[in-house]
Order: C-alpha cells, then structure tokens, then sequence
C-alpha cells in the first residue's frame, strides 16, 4: 500500500488516525499521552517525512494483536521540514478510505504559555536565543494557515490534566473507548488487608457460614453457601446499599480519568462470607458501561481453622 492507500475492502469502516499538531507547550504531549491511555498507538514528535509510513503501518495493523488500531501521532515545529512538508502531507493522508483522519489543533493563550516555561525552563523551539514569547508570536503566526484546516481547535489555556483527558475520551467515541478496570477481591482479615485495595469493605457483621457443619468445607462459590450468606436481611440491606453506591462512584471515577480501582470485600478467613459478597456484587453490576469487572478471591483456598 502507498501513502495515498487505497482499502482492500471498501465499506470497511475507517480506521481512527488522529493527527495531534498545535502551539509548543500548549499540552500536545499530556494530549498524546491521553490518547494512549484510550488504548490508541501513538507516537510524539513524528518527522513529517514518515507520516505517510506510521498510516500506512496502522491500516496493516502494527499493533500486537495483528489488526488496524486506532492510532495518533504528533507533528510540530520541532521537525525542522514541518511547516514546508506538513500540508502536503496531510493532503495526501485525507485523501485514504481506510483512515478517519481527525487533525487536532492544540493551543493556548500567551501568558499561559509564557508561564508554562518559565515553570519548566525548557527553551522554546523557536527562540533558542531570544525571549520565549518572540518565539510563541511567531509559532502562532506561522502555525494559522494548519490551525484553519484542522478538524478541532482546543484552547488548554485553563484545563486541568484531567479536563484534557476527558476531552479525549468523548473525541475517540467511535474508537477506542476509555473503560475503568474495577476488580472485586475477596480476602480474609486475619490473612492482612490487600494492598492494592483503593476501597476496603468489611463484611464481618454478617453470619458466619463456617459455624454451619454442612456448609465448612464449602466456599462462597457454592451456590447454598450464597444463599445462606444473602438470605439475611442485613445482607440483603448491604448488598442494595454498596450497588447504589458503586453505581455513583464508578461513573465519577471513569469521568475523573481513573483507569484501575480495585475494591477490597472481607471477612475473617477470606472462604465464605466475603467471597458470597463479591459473587453478587459482580452479579449486580454486570450492566454498567464502560466499566470492565475482574473477580479475584484471594484467601478461598487458604485453609484456616475459624472462618
């Protein structure tokens, strides 16, 4: 395949090609670095000269998995032949079938980025040796005729790092969608608290399944164990009050651009009660999107003599 691409199958839907261009300092690389956290390829500070090779790569599926994947790259003026060669460049690449080609234009105001490298002191790629804002005048000069052909212009003058990211998340829409990893891990007390856990909850309260003789030598996996545990009124008031909660929670954890939480459920041994709790807690919240649901029972093999 060339550079002006031409797909093998023509009512295949267009692979996600995101073109990151904009002001230096004005976030492109907290943008590309978003994009990548939404499951895209990406690459920072591609030469133009190789724009045409990294589509044609993502069209044949250069990503693990062997198949097409949402891919971006940001092109600037740190590449010496950027501003000759890039409207050439895109033209070529807008002409594909195989590409949704979206061009981003990342800017912000003056005196955010005057402050913004006085903070990191970093030399301005167009002021190696004058004032950073003689360079900004002219990079903004220069960049306005790329800035008018772009898809989305996005001013970064006053978002945070997390405003950016969710400006990301709703573009890539269609593409790769951000989900939240939520695991629910079942562990006993006396056994020590997960360290991973971001969110613990105790379920010590509740009947205890080990002092049934029938039900001892069985798990939380069993399903009369689940019924023991759940038939309790308490259980029952639990459970509704953790899902309403979880529900609230999640989506503002996803939406704040949290990428793993994990939920820590326990119990004295980490076999029966907590492990029940986990089983229908997951059974719950089957149904919310965005959110991939992992399930580990830590302790459930561990023997212990009191439950």
């Amino acid at each position: 395949m060339t550079g002006d691409g031409n797909p093998t199958d023509p009512q295949a839907t267009p692979t996600p090609f995101v073109v990151v261009t904009g002001l230096s300092g004005a976030g492109k690389s907290q943008a590309i670095r978003a994009l990548e956290d939404l499951g895209y390829l990406c690459v920072d500070n591609l030469p133009t000269a190789l724009l045409a090779a990294f589509a044609d790569l993502t069209a044949a599926g250069a990503g693990a998995t062997g198949g097409a994947r949402a891919s971006a790259a940001v092109l600037d003026v740190r590449d010496p032949h950027f501003l000759d060669a890039f409207p050439v460049a895109l033209l070529r690449l807008r002409r594909r079938k195989d590409l949704g080609v979206v061009v981003l234009f990342i800017e912000a105001s003056d005196e955010a980025l005057v402050r913004r490298y006085s903070e990191t002191r970093r030399p301005h790629p167009l002021a190696p040796d004058r004032s950073v804002l003689e360079g900004i005048l002219e990079e903004r000069t220069r960049l306005e005729t790329i800035k008018r052909g772009a898809d989305r212009v996005i001013n970064t003058s006053d978002l945070t790092v997390h405003e950016l990211r969710a400006v990301f998340s709703e573009l890539s829409r269609g593409g790769a969608a951000a989900r939240l990893v939520v695991t629910l891990i079942s562990f006993g007390y006396k056994h020590g608290v997960p360290l991973e856990s971001d969110l613990l909850l105790d379920v010590r309260f509740l009947p205890n399944p080990h002092f049934v003789p029938h039900l001892r030598p069985r798990t939380g996996i069993d399903p009369e164990v689940q019924r023991y545990v759940g038939g309790f009124d308490a259980a029952q008031e639990f459970l509704g009050r953790v899902t309403g909660l979880l529900r609230f929670l999640l989506p503002q954890y996803a939406r704040e651009g949290k990428s793993y939480l994990t939920i820590g459920i326990g119990c004295t041994g980490g076999r029966h009660r907590s492990v029940a709790i986990v089983e229908r807690l997951r059974q719950q919240m089957t149904d919310l999107r965005n959110i991939h649901l992992l399930v580990k029972h830590r302790d459930i093999t561990t023997p212990g003599d009191a439950e």
